[in-house]
């Protein structure tokens, strides 16, 4: 019986985050943000995509690069309930898995199938850092992927914080496509769950910014973008 696999990188998404820390906790949750998933030399072959046209979204396997281990944990901490309980590592999506797959439901903006690095798709609400690779793209098929009745189990008890950017002006050096991806990311929260110092100042890259904010209460206040 097969123990192990290889998988091939068939590509690497290129997005606005350059750590990790700021990016939306799921796919979807940010609509605005924009990513391109760029192919290997390999795989850079149109016939590929071939129909992909005719879909509005796509599943992406990826790797949780930044995260391999070569031990794993039955259980974890997830951080939306604070980071003091634990639970079960396949009842999560945490990253700290026995093997670093993931999966994230995006839409398709754009397919550019010419170009020196095509073909290419860009695609809006990925949760994933830029040069993530990823093992595998398959379309989104509505008739069964979408489960209106399902049950999110601790998720769906879990308050899903969203605060009030208080002087989103601050962005005003962005581009509008960039500011309105941004202030959609700051409204989710990038904190930790378990921290709430009002006068505690965080910070992460953001396409060729680097942005600083706090927070107290539901207001968030950007501290400086630069």
């Amino acid at each position: 019986m097969m123990q192990e696999l290889t998988f091939k990188i068939i590509a690497r998404i290129k997005s606005d985050f350059r750590e990790k820390f700021g990016i939306p906790r799921q796919s979807g949750l940010v609509q605005n943000l924009r990513s391109t998933i760029r192919f290997e030399p390999e795989f850079r072959n149109a016939d590929a995509l071939r129909g992909l046209e005719g879909f509005s979204h796509l599943w992406i396997m990826w790797i949780f690069s930044e995260n391999i281990r070569s031990t794993w944990s039955p259980t974890v901490r997830p951080p939306r309930l604070g980071g003091n309980k634990r639970l079960g590592v396949f009842a999560t999506r945490s990253s700290f898995r026995p093997n670093p797959v993931a999966l994230s439901c995006v839409k398709i903006e754009q397919i550019h199938l010419d170009g020196p690095e095509g073909p290419e798709i860009i695609v809006s609400g990925a949760d994933l850092m830029d040069g993530t690779p990823i093992v595998d793209i398959k379309p989104y098929l509505p008739y069964t992927d979408a489960h209106p009745e399902a049950v999110g189990g601790f998720a769906d008890a879990v308050k899903q914080n969203k605060v009030h950017v208080k002087n989103p002006d601050a962005l005003a050096k962005l581009s509008a496509d960039k500011r309105t991806a941004l202030i959609e990311v700051l409204e989710q929260d990038p904190r930790p769950a378990y921290q709430n110092d009002p006068e505690r100042i965080y910070g992460f890259p953001f396409a060729e910014h680097e942005v600083k904010f706090k927070v107290a209460g539901d207001e968030l206040e950007i501290v400086s973008i630069a």
